[in-house]
């Protein structure tokens, strides 16, 4: 924390050894308010840079001339190990930039695509190659980033898998440059989108943004049975943003407080698919099977197809859903997956584009004639039991709540209240069922994930936000809504929406031992918005 944050806090009499942050019942940010109206105890910090380079107007570069890169495809033997490095790298990521500075698994972002088979263990052996120094700002000051830190350092999480407490990767479990680290991915679940990606307390963000993520595909026999579009019809599309300097190379945005340069959201200009600007693919008047990722650090995208053409999810994060969903748009929050089918049968000799809101993020390019498609997607995809509120045997009450300064500028975002170094609250047994009510206090949407396990949205429900936090009481304002269609399959990472109480039920299942829940927007996660839970016997 900063030196000003601080003795700020200090003054307001908010910090007092390990406890949850609270005055006279109250989250921060009410105190804050009251302090923004004239007290003399209010200190922030005050900006003393203010250097910018100049940046990429991506709408200056050419679309839809560079082809969607395909990342490479690893499919790993019984027995055998995959061995994949962490390496600074360089890319094109448009024809018109020079090549961008990197981090990258092997020599692109994203990584190599691992595809597994379910039952069918994977080792993979991580190397760290990278550099002895970031070329990212850390701030020594956010938890688990202190300046006695080195400062490159890495570890892995397969993002919805269901591991060993060994080898999920734990955020302080990392290794620096030189060492190397294998982990064991029993792949024992439904055939699902995955994908690995750094997981280091206090510089995730940062290295994420760098380019450290990929795709991990988990099939299984029952998918394999569909007759859904595979080969060269199937695609992974990544979305990430970022800002380029002029140059094309990756600009971070900081607070501009030298020794303290977190910021609470990044938002790039420029919208990248598989790591490339405005690409075009070209494809068949026939179906495609897309496996889309939001791999960015903070931007929730709203996909469409120009002129809101329809298109069809048939998974979610954990797999495929109970029936084909239509859709004419489709938000996807960080760390969010969805399956999606678009048939171009009736486009053909024609271009479209992805959406992103009103702008193009690739184009599609249809050629001429027609196919013979043997593909389908069947009207039932798999059987999806919706899981009964009675399993439950555990029903907790978690807040999201978010600190301002006295100039109503985020500093600090915590689940229920609590920073990462208290002690382990939440310790579900393993096999049992629990409903988490997740109290959203902040005026945002935030992607929650747990590890481990899979779980499924109950509803989402308004409440009085101001009574809650005068007297800590749940009063609803309106009925409960149950997810959508496209949300009622299995999730790993589900939007909590502002103002609702959004339940998950889960179950407990794989392993005993630590794991983590935290938000997905990346820079609230690497600020104290991730904690422990433990799975006991």
């Amino acid at each position: 924390m900063h030196p000003s944050r601080r003795r700020f806090l200090q003054g307001m009499g908010l910090i007092a050894g390990t406890g949850a942050l609270r005055v006279f019942g109250a989250p921060m940010h009410m105190a804050m308010q009251h302090a923004a109206k004239g007290s003399g105890l209010c200190k922030h910090a005050v900006a003393d840079q203010a250097t910018v380079p100049r940046l990429l107007d991506p709408t200056r570069l050419t679309p839809f001339v560079d082809p969607l890169p395909r990342p490479q495809v690893l499919r790993p033997k019984a027995g055998e190990t995959l061995h994949i490095a962490m390496r600074e790298s360089e890319q094109r990521l448009h024809r018109e930039l020079a090549p961008t500075r990197l981090w990258t698994y092997g020599n692109s972002m994203p990584g190599p695509t691992i595809e597994a088979r379910s039952g069918e263990a994977v080792q993979v052996e991580w190397s760290n190659q990278l550099p002895h120094k970031h070329f990212l700002p850390i701030d020594h000051h956010v938890c688990g980033a202190e300046p006695d830190q080195p400062e490159v350092r890495g570890v892995v999480h397969v993002h919805g898998a269901r591991v060993p407490p060994a080898d999920d990767g734990y955020p302080t479990d990392w290794f620096v440059p030189g060492q190397s680290r294998k982990q064991a991915y029993p792949n024992r679940q439904d055939a699902a989108t995955l994908w690995y990606h750094d997981h280091t307390m206090g510089i995730e963000r940062l290295n994420l943004y760098a380019g450290l993520f990929g795709m991990y595909l988990l099939r299984d026999e029952h998918e394999l049975s569909l007759g859904l579009p595979d080969g060269d019809f199937e695609l992974p599309l990544v979305l990430t943003d970022r800002l380029l300097t002029e140059h094309g190379q990756l600009h971070y945005p900081t607070s501009g407080v030298s020794d303290a340069p977190w910021v609470p959201e990044v938002f790039g200009n420029a919208m990248l698919v598989n790591g490339a600007l405005m690409p075009r693919l070209d494809v068949q008047a026939q179906r495609y099977r897309f496996r889309v990722l939001n791999a960015a650090n903070g931007r929730f995208f709203r996909l469409s197809l120009r002129g809101l053409r329809p298109f069809v999810q048939i998974g979610s994060d954990q797999g495929l859903l109970a029936a084909p969903v239509q859709q004419t748009s489709l938000v996807l929050a960080p760390g969010e997956r969805a399956d999606l089918i678009v048939d171009f049968a009736a486009m053909g000799g024609s271009a479209i584009e992805l959406m992103n809101d009103s702008l193009p993020l690739m184009q599609f390019k249809v050629a001429s004639g027609k196919v013979a498609d043997a593909s389908r997607v069947p009207s039932t995809l798999r059987e999806v039991p919706r899981v009964a509120e009675a399993h439950a045997t555990t029903t907790r009450v978690l807040t999201i709540d978010e600190y301002a300064d006295c100039v109503s500028t985020p500093m600090l975002m915590l689940l229920d209240g609590k920073h990462w170094h208290e002690p382990v609250s939440e310790k579900p047994k393993l096999g049992s069922t629990e409903i988490w009510s997740l109290v959203n206090l902040t005026e945002d949407t935030h992607p929650i994930h747990l590890h481990l396990v899979r779980f499924q949205i109950l509803d989402r429900q308004p409440f009085d936000v101001d009574e809650y936090l005068e007297s800590k009481t749940l009063r609803y304002t309106g009925p409960a809504q149950p997810p959508p269609a496209h949300e009622a399959g299995w999730k790993d990472t589900a939007q909590v929406y502002p103002g609702m109480v959004t339940r998950y039920i889960i179950t407990f299942e794989g392993y005993t031992g630590r794991y983590v829940w935290h938000c997905h927007l990346l820079e609230h996660a690497s600020n104290e918005m991730m904690r422990p839970f433990e799975v006991v016997a």
